[in-house]
């Protein structure tokens, strides 16, 4: 049963996932070549942000007091329904703002998705198996982030984005359904009073905590300002000189890494130190993305992507595996939309720095100091939260009552 659960849901959060990707890449693509403005591609992520900062509350309380299948179960079909909107944009030629007005709408979705399958998972499967669960589903993840740019990237140099954006509404289909292929989650003891009325309680958890608070800082601000994936429609178009389909190359060059992070780290050992490992990782990412701003090689810049995933991969199963086994099940869904919080302001806002940024000095600039004051964030938190770099193996974490 633990395995067919296990496939379920992760098929259903990687179709989701190959939707969201297939999305965004067509999205940045496609405004780029209308607008040629890095300022487009920063709106992009600002108006997947907004929700992110307005709705992380009610839909933390949403999720912990709702059955979160169906909760997920929307949010996904929803993006079906999003894909279809951007295929009439499109279609006819719809202003920047339409597009923007269904990506708010995205954003709105991911917001409720994101708390609602994190904190799912914990409930169908048992503790000893959250790791291995966790790579297996960001690995696929990743996969389906592989394939969704790089396909988009193909499609894109011989049919119209209308019906790349359409094939998205029959992910959001697939997903739905195995969603609510899953048994019931398992109960869970109901929150104290206090606990259950009040939406700070997710805030409190994670800003108390000496290592998922650090841990999820670091993320947060070494991808907001190291993250280059919204730029990749310049980088491709403007630096290398390449086409859509080795744009959609370099999209996928980044998730191929992560992959392969996968692959290897589930052969590995557990890490002894894995706090220290999180310090490291991030540093190494902010120095490959230095690199990637300095690249004026395809191949160079496809090989730096590749290690930025790869590094990527080692610190999203740390973080989200320290999450899972530290955070009581009764608030589990408020701390995992706080953490969404961080996830959504990293990635959506990174964009949306990128973009203001390119606009203002340059996109190698923007780059290079980008990577750069990723370092120093991992230098400044190192130095602030010592109990990060000492964490002990994840296997020997627990909630503070358990």
């Amino acid at each position: 049963m633990s395995d067919a659960v296990l496939r379920r849901v992760v098929g259903a959060r990687s179709l989701n996932t190959f939707g969201r990707a297939v999305i965004n890449a067509t999205v940045l693509w496609e405004l780029y070549e209308r607008t040629d403005s890095t300022l487009v591609l920063a709106g992009v992520g600002l108006v997947q942000v907004l929700p992110v900062i307005l709705l992380f509350i009610p839909a933390g309380t949403l999720v912990d007091r709702s059955d979160r299948r169906v909760v997920a179960t929307l949010a996904v079909a929803t993006t079906g329904a999003i894909g279809v909107g951007l295929a009439l944009c499109s279609w006819f030629g719809a202003p920047v703002l339409a597009y923007y007005a269904l990506l708010l709408v995205q954003g709105c979705v991911n917001v409720m998705h994101a708390p609602a399958s994190a904190s799912l998972v914990p409930l169908l499967l048992e503790r000893k198996d959250l790791v291995r669960a966790n790579r297996i589903s960001s690995s696929l993840q990743e996969l389906a982030a592989i394939v969704g740019p790089a396909l988009a990237g193909l499609a894109l140099t011989f049919i119209l984005p209308t019906w790349i954006y359409g094939f998205v509404a029959v992910t959001g289909v697939a997903s739905a359904l195995l969603y609510r292929a899953l048994p019931p989650a398992r109960l869970i003891a109901p929150p104290r009073t206090t606990d259950r009325q009040d939406w700070r309680v997710g805030l409190r958890f994670i800003w108390n905590s000496p290592l998922l608070l650090p841990a999820l800082t670091l993320d947060m601000f070494a991808v907001l300002f190291a993250g280059v994936v919204a730029l990749l429609p310049a980088i491709a178009k403007d630096i290398l000189h390449t086409d859509a389909f080795g744009y959609g190359i370099l999209r996928a060059s980044q998730s191929a890494g992560a992959v392969l992070a996968a692959v290897i780290g589930g052969r590995l050992p557990a890490w002894k130190r894995p706090g220290r490992v999180l310090l490291i990782v991030v540093a190494l990412f902010g120095a490959a993305t230095i690199g990637i701003g300095l690249s004026t090689s395809l191949p160079l810049t496809v090989t730096l992507l590749v290690v930025c995933g790869a590094l990527d991969n080692i610190s999203v199963v740390i973080r989200l595996t320290l999450e899972q086994l530290v955070v009581p099940d009764s608030i589990r869904g408020r701390v995992s939309s706080v953490h969404y919080v961080f996830i959504g302001m990293s990635n959506e806002l990174g964009a949306a720095e990128s973009g203001l940024a390119a606009q203002l000095f340059g996109t190698v600039p923007a780059i290079v100091g980008g990577g750069g004051l990723a370092i120093l964030v991992v230098i400044v938190i190192a130095a602030k939260w010592k109990a990060l770099a000492a964490m002990p193996p994840l296997a020997e974490l627990k909630p503070p009552d358990g």
